[in-house]
């Protein structure tokens, strides 16, 4: 499992590009109303969290780009989204989606690779962390998009993202 995740993460911006363009056209060709792909992506956030924004938006795929794979610009990619309402949508969703970022405590060596790559965690080190009891959870935060760098960090498998 912890292989499949770390290729697929390492194949996001690919699956952002495909789906990305995949909506895009859909939309276009079909000429469909835009409230309905609001509403696919306010479901994706009811079930999987803030995951749109970073694996199937147009618009991200394009604000990735501008940014050329760089954490240094992480804080522009949340300004962007501020005018989206998927994003409001499914933001306040990732308290309570089904799939959520979970550590097991158990395995968890608190190495800090996984805050290391978050980019939530690197924004606000003094507010959220992945591992650490006393800060609130990366993952829950309303900016977290599931980008799930953080799970393919994580050396011995205790971050996961699942019901």
């Amino acid at each position: 499992m912890k292989k499949t995740t770390k290729f697929i993460v390492s194949k996001r911006i690919i699956i952002l590009a495909v789906l990305g363009a995949l909506i895009y056209f859909t939309k276009s060709y079909f000429n469909i109303s835009i409230w309905y792909i609001v509403l696919f992506g306010i479901g994706t956030g009811v079930i999987f969290g803030k995951v749109f924004c970073r694996w199937m938006c147009p618009i991200g795929f394009v604000m990735e780009l501008m940014m050329g794979g760089s954490t240094q610009f992480s804080s522009m990619y949340q300004y962007h989204k501020m005018g989206c309402p998927i994003v409001w949508a499914s933001g306040f969703m990732n308290k309570w989606s089904l799939f959520k970022i979970k550590v097991n405590t158990d395995s968890c060596t608190k190495c800090g690779k996984c805050d290391k790559e978050c980019y939530i965690s690197t924004l606000e080190p003094a507010k959220f962390s992945l591992y650490k009891p006393e800060k609130e959870k990366s993952g829950y935060s309303y900016s977290c998009s599931k980008c799930l760098k953080c799970v393919a960090a994580c050396p011995n498998g205790s971050l996961t993202y699942k019901v």
